[in-house]
């Protein structure tokens, strides 16, 4: 196959990152700025639904949004997990200098997105009755919350192929595009909802479809970046196609992930079904705090994002002293930054609350939580860090088996067995800062102990031999 030439495409230069020349400090930095700002619209979606219809349409419309925010995570994880083994496929090989593969891996991934988001279309549609009832959500708003899921599904194409050519630009180092295309739809957002559910009081279902037409110009400005000519990672419909061999690196890298994802996220369903078990005060109290540490985490998660693909690009590169010293700089920065939001939550937790909802029982539920579990973001972004490490180095089934034994597993159990001895539902909160506490052992042991800066490598002679 032919491969393109980087020195005759100008636009390169103009929209990609290479983060194996110059320091990492400076590069992991200027990658996750824009990644933070991204996400920080990103939240704005789901965050911008909350705000709007709590303060609209009362608190039953507020749970019915927030009853099952985990349901949607369950549901959606598992894909944004192979997009990010997808990414880890491009941006080794942008690092490496093989554009031909590159190209491959690019169809592979948008074709790969169109089918998965049919699947989700379909399965979120007609389960999304069952999901609820099973998570135990008051009666009193599940019609309510059944109307908003099932509208939110059917954007499931535009949400999962958005993220399919996010990861692809994240991987080629062009983080400013995502963030361009997330402010302008984040925008549509917020003024939809205003009107769909402020002026017009069309009812919840509406802030659904306002988040699903904001997620499809997300994806129509994103493609049509991705099909303009001269860049290699150009999208042209002809070469539309599933690559074998691609597929399988795919699944190799991102299978692992997405079953992380979906394992976290299993979890976190048995977690609000407990809590809608204590009615829809808890479920708003529950649901609000998730918001907040959702935009109080994203710093972490950018510079963990930053970091996976600066480990990518480097180990492709064969440079493993500057993939080491970026995981090191990473890793301190999150711990650090996290904990000092932390500590921000903490302090401000009644006034945060009481933005989504001025309610007394929501406010009260909402700072127990936050206050429970927000001086530990440190452990949280320690664990998180050490996965994104993983990944980058092509390693996503180590992080994987920890949280499926960790986050679901001891998790689950845990909550289990407090809530038969003690059925109060500050125990509830207790699940998350004792388990990063055990996931954070774990992953220091891992990182101190194994040769991840050789997985490549190693996965490479591997299939070499079975090759010969």
């Amino acid at each position: 196959m032919k491969k393109i030439s980087r020195n005759s495409q100008n636009n390169r230069i103009d929209t990609t990152l290479k983060m194996t020349e110059g320091s990492p400090y400076k590069l992991i930095c200027r990658f996750a700025i824009p990644i933070l700002l991204s996400h920080i619209f990103q939240q704005l979606y789901n965050t911008a639904d909350a705000f709007i219809v709590g303060r609209f349409l009362g608190t039953n419309a507020l749970a019915a949004v927030s009853s099952s925010g985990t349901l949607i995570f369950l549901m959606t994880s598992f894909f944004v997990g192979m997009a990010m083994g997808g990414g880890v496929i491009i941006s080794r090989n942008f690092g490496a200098g093989d554009d031909a593969q590159l190209s491959r891996a690019v169809h592979t991934m948008i074709t790969l997105g169109l089918i998965c988001g049919l699947a989700l279309t379909v399965v979120g549609v007609t389960l999304t009755p069952t999901f609820l009832v099973w998570m135990n959500t008051d009666p009193d708003v599940l019609p309510e919350a059944i109307e908003y899921f099932r509208y939110y599904f059917l954007g499931s194409i535009a949400m999962i192929m958005y993220n399919m050519c996010n990861s692809i630009l994240n991987a080629v180092g062009d983080s400013r595009r995502p963030l361009i295309y997330l402010i302008t739809s984040s925008l549509i957002n917020i003024v939809l909802d205003v009107v769909f559910v402020g002026v017009f009081r069309w009812g919840v279902w509406s802030a659904a479809v306002a988040t699903v037409i904001a997620q499809a110009a997300s994806l129509i400005l994103s493609l049509s970046h991705l099909m303009k000519k001269g860049h290699v990672f150009t999208v042209e419909i002809r070469k539309l196609r599933i690559h074998k061999d691609v597929l399988k690196e795919i699944l190799r890298y991102g299978l692992p992930s997405a079953v992380q994802n979906s394992v976290i996220a299993l979890a976190n369903v048995v977690v609000q079904s407990q809590i809608n078990s204590f009615g829809k005060l808890a479920m708003a109290a529950y649901g609000t705090h998730a918001k907040i540490e959702g935009f109080a985490f994203l710093p972490i998660t950018s510079f963990n994002m930053a970091m996976t693909t600066f480990i990518s690009q480097n180990l492709g590169a064969r440079k493993h002293d500057r993939a080491k010293k970026g995981a090191r700089f990473g890793i301190i920065a999150a711990v650090l930054l996290a904990e000092a939001i932390g500590v921000l939550c903490y302090t401000f937790s009644p006034f945060l609350i009481g933005l989504f909802d001025s309610n007394p029982g929501v406010i009260e539920l909402g700072v127990l939580q936050s206050r429970t579990v927000s001086l530990f973001f440190c452990l949280l972004a320690f664990s998180h860090s050490i996965a994104a490490v993983c990944r980058g180095a092509g390693k996503a089934f180590v992080p994987m088996i920890i949280m499926l034994v960790v986050w679901c597993g001891i998790r689950i159990a845990y909550i289990i067995t407090v809530m038969h001895l003690f059925g109060e539902i500050r125990f509830i909160y207790w699940a998350y800062p004792l388990t990063w506490a055990i996931s954070s052992v774990i992953y220091l042991i891992y990182y101190l102990c194994s040769d991840w800066v050789h997985g490549f490598e190693k996965t490479n002679n591997k299939n070499a031999k079975q090759v010969s």
